[in-house]
């Protein structure tokens, strides 16, 4: 299962694009409440969105962004049918990505 929830809302002559990723986003500069020891950091470090294979946004992250982010935003070139692929890698190497059919009953 994706770490992504992606939402889109058609609007006019643009769609609005939601989104939605589980991720600590540890700064390292947190400590353990049990130990006491700082949490190691672990964060988004790119944001990417594509649509129908085409780059629209590249956002790079730090640790000012907060747990589980949100990300909200409108696309001008977006219809109906069009791919919206959304993907993140983080600091320590990990990843995800997923991919939705704007206009479709799951949007």
């Amino acid at each position: 299962m994706s770490s992504i929830k992606i939402r889109t809302k058609l609007q006019d002559d643009k769609t609005l694009v939601r989104l939605l990723i589980e991720h600590p986003m540890e700064t390292g500069r947190r400590r353990d409440e049990t130990t006491g020891k700082l949490v190691p950091e672990h964060f988004i470090t790119e944001l990417r969105v594509e649509l129908n294979g085409q780059h629209m946004i590249k956002g790079l992250l730090s640790t000012a962004v907060s747990k589980d982010p949100y990300f909200s935003f409108r696309l001008n070139k977006a219809k109906p049918g069009d791919r919206l692929r959304v993907s993140w890698l983080d600091n320590l190497g990990q990843k995800d990505s997923t991919e939705v059919v704007i206009g479709t009953s799951m949007d």
